[in-house]
């Protein structure tokens, strides 16, 4: 199959300034992403979307391809992801001949994910010819034990949720996943026609990965929990050296 491996890095960034270039144990965020992908034998081609000079020589230090620079209007706060996802996809249309059956996005702030991640998405796109493969992660708490609250500050709908399930035990309930971050392959026919990787929902599967690999770095102290994470050798760095 072949497929490209889009990474999205755009200069500025609200809750960790500069997070694209901030390091764990010494390698960028954008480095563990570049240097797992090109390790994936299902790396087609490595592209980087930038609008951002220092990036984009980051980027090119660990192999990536920057053959345009990201337009400002797509490098804002409130720029969507799939519009960066198809501006790449219509350049590369224009200006080069290669067809690609898939796209695996990938966000540095999730840094975790190794190219053996990378290659057992792919063959498990390929093994149920999915039209999406989504990195998840199993979540701590149940759905069950979550709700709003009401205006006034109430948990009226927690407790209606907990006492029409209070029959069932805890170790009777479904494990439940949510989206780390880590991956996303989608088809590239499937996202060109519907400009989103969620159009096919019955065709769609998840990646299970740990909750350590699905670390997501949103704020200054989930660097720091990073760091311990490698310190305490719960996070092994070999697939980056």
């Amino acid at each position: 199959m072949n497929t490209l491996f889009l990474i999205t890095a755009r200069g500025q960034s609200k809750g960790v300034p500069r997070k694209n270039l901030r390091q764990i144990a010494g390698i960028s965020l954008l480095a563990f992403k570049a240097i797992s992908a090109l390790r994936s034998k299902y790396c087609s081609r490595l592209i980087l979307s930038t609008d951002d000079p220092e990036i984009e020589q980051e980027g090119r230090k660990y192999g990536a391809d920057v053959p345009f620079t990201r337009p400002a209007e797509l490098a804002t706060d409130a720029a969507s992801s799939f519009d960066v996802i198809r501006h790449a996809m219509d350049w590369l249309e224009a200006n080069s001949p290669v067809q690609y059956d898939a796209i695996m996005l990938l966000e540095p702030s999730a840094p975790f994910a190794t190219s053996t991640d990378f290659d057992n998405a792919v063959e498990l796109m390929m093994k149920h010819d999915a039209s999406a493969v989504i990195g998840v992660r199993k979540t701590e708490v149940h759905s069950t034990y979550v709700a709003p609250l009401d205006g006034g500050g109430r948990i009226t709908e927690l407790i209606d949720k907990v006492t029409d399930l209070n029959y069932l035990r805890r170790q009777d309930m479904r494990d439940e996943y949510t989206a780390n971050g880590a991956l996303y392959l989608f088809k590239w026919n499937l996202f060109k026609k519907h400009h989103t990787m969620y159009a096919d929902g019955p065709n769609s599967y998840g990646y299970v990965m740990d909750r350590y690999h699905s670390i997501e770095i949103d704020e200054p102290i989930d660097l720091q929990w990073a760091e311990f994470l490698v310190e305490k050798g719960l996070i092994d760095l070999t697939p980056w050296k």
